[in-house]
């Protein structure tokens, strides 16, 4: 049996390897395949794994053996699911694994905003601390979270992780879903209400038809003045725009990203010149931890089918 990793280097490194997946057949490890190099480099697959490769009629044109795609991500938008669908290719994604990353990187994208730690840190090591004339310099002003309410767009595993640490820090937990939910974290309410209530708004929601540039020009403007703007989810549930906007006309305190719609980052995002936007790179989901862990839901998947009980299928 023959494996290919299509798009290996988005997930392996030199702390997580992919030889668990070796127990299976071969496998054929490629870096980053090229949309024009896919279909030759899978012509002879059993098994394709792929994290965001465009996995569709052109490039399996030639795959006339193979019967599986495992997915090293839980969104499958990439993946020609009907197409598989009507050649027999079971396709398998990968849930549940970045629950705590996620909700981790997100409360670290928010201490460092209202902590200023980096600043701080560059202040020490600048020298400046020894030449200030008290033990204390209140040269970034620092705010606390206690006592303040926290909106969380999205309320399925990250937004309830999420939901979990905000309340142990003493916030007030209000949430908008699609669906009614019942958990001890947070009080369900409207959009409208949440984004004129919170002080911090955190997306974790899926970006389909319905969330697609839900926070456009109306919905920051509705949110409180000086609030900060949270995205670890999708860059296209916001409109970078309009998120700019905000942030230069000082209605928002601040944003904090880690999505945008197009990645790697274009050369022109407008947000490399916003004010008070922090912004790493699509890296929540992304400690060695959870990536190992990852590596072992994809092994399970592969193993299940081959068994003849399939999980997590998606189509």
């Amino acid at each position: 049996m023959k494996i290919v990793l299509t798009d290996a280097q988005t997930v392996i490194d030199g702390l997580v390897n992919a030889d668990i997946l070796k127990k299976f057949g071969e496998v054929d490890i490629n870096g980053l395949l090229s949309y024009e190099e896919v279909a030759d480099a899978v012509a002879d697959a059993d098994i394709v794994i792929c994290n965001k490769t465009l996995i569709n009629e052109y490039t399996l044109r030639y795959a006339k053996k193979l019967r599986y795609i495992g997915l090293f991500a839980t969104g499958y938008n990439n993946i020609d699911t009907d197409y598989c669908r009507r050649h027999g290719i079971t396709v398998c994604n990968a849930g549940s694994y970045s629950t705590n990353a996620v909700a981790q990187h997100t409360f670290a994208l928010i201490l460092e905003h209202f902590n200023k730690t980096a600043e701080y840190n560059q202040y020490v090591h600048d020298g400046k601390w020894k030449r200030s004339p008290t033990f204390s310099p209140f040269v970034y002003p620092l705010n606390e979270l206690y006592g303040k309410t926290f909106g969380i767009i999205g309320m399925g595993a990250i937004g309830q992780a999420v939901a979990k640490i905000a309340d142990a820090f003493g916030m007030r937990v209000i949430f908008y879903n699609r669906s009614e939910k019942n958990i001890p974290y947070g009080t369900q309410t409207t959009f409208e209400k949440l984004l004129e209530e919170s002080d911090i708004i955190s997306v974790h929601c899926p970006l389909n038809a319905q969330s697609e540039n839900m926070f456009n020009e109306s919905s920051f403007a509705k949110m409180k003045k000086g609030a900060l703007f949270v995205n670890t989810a999708r860059g296209g549930v916001m409109s970078e725009q309009a998120l700019f906007n905000a942030l230069e006309s000082g209605h928002l305190g601040g944003a904090c990203i880690d999505t945008l719609k197009v990645e790697p980052m274009e050369e022109n995002c407008i947000l490399m010149q916003a004010k008070n936007c922090i912004m790493t790179p699509h890296i929540a989901w992304a400690p060695v931890e959870t990536r190992q862990r990852l590596m072992g839901i994809v092994a399970d998947n592969i193993r299940n089918f081959l068994n003849g009980t399939p999980s997590n299928v998606v189509n």
